[in-house]
């Protein structure tokens, strides 16, 4: 169960947040502005922050470089009124992880919170085994007994997030928001090839596959393996 902290001044966007977060099965806890906020992530864990940036006391920038300075990586996603190019790129600077604007779409919302959190959870696994195969975040590496391939940093980010949840399907503009980030220019065909590119490499390892599916986009299969 994932826990997220809403920030907000607004008692009524706090509990509108509230109550999509948990229908969708998360654990939320509520703060007016950054100083209660930062009093909740000492007492509790939180796996990410819903943040708004105009608060009393200490406002959402605050709260994001105080955060940050202590090398705290806690996911944020900033949630503002405040459209500006600038806004965006100051909160970005002090660390934000992603950044919407008001009025908020309540699906997008949920999905780029599902990202943040897969994004958190590939970070501090470090490393997946696949039967005998071992990939290693550190070293973008994929060793098979004393087989050891060290992959580009896209090729192996693509390779460990389908492995990170085999059987689920992502679109191919998933993919490049989450390995690419959203403000890349690259289109989504790169993911095509970097596809294309791993089934090559792996094609005679028995522990997974990559399979399309049509007009959907990509999932990772694991086979178990026969003693």
């Amino acid at each position: 169960m994932f826990h997220i902290l809403v920030v907000d001044d607004d008692k009524h966007t706090r509990m509108l947040l509230q109550a999509v977060l948990e229908a969708e099965n998360y654990t939320v806890f509520t703060a007016e502005n950054g100083a209660q906020a930062l009093m909740i992530t000492d007492k509790e864990h939180i796996d990410l922050v819903v943040l708004d940036i105009m608060m009393p006391e200490m406002d959402g920038y605050e709260f994001t470089r105080t955060l940050r300075a202590t090398d705290d990586n806690l996911p944020i996603l900033m949630v503002s009124a405040k459209q500006l190019p600038e806004d965006k790129k100051k909160g970005f600077l002090v660390g934000t992880d992603d950044y919407m604007t008001k009025p908020i779409d309540e699906e997008e919302m949920l999905w780029r919170i599902k990202a943040l959190l897969r994004r958190a959870r590939i970070a501090s696994e470090q490393r997946i085994t696949v039967g005998d195969i071992v990939l290693d975040y550190k070293s973008l590496t994929v060793t098979k007994g004393d087989t050891v391939i060290e992959l580009p940093q896209k090729e192996f980010l693509l390779l460990y997030k389908l492995l990170s949840y085999p059987g689920q399907i992502f679109t191919r503009i998933q993919l490049m928001d989450e390995i690419w980030g959203q403000d890349s220019e690259t289109g989504w065909e790169t993911v095509t090839v970097h596809i294309g590119r791993l089934r090559k490499r792996f094609e005679n390892w028995n522990e997974f596959e990559i399979q399309s599916v049509r007009g959907l986009g990509y999932k990772a299969v694991k086979y178990e393996q026969k003693a």
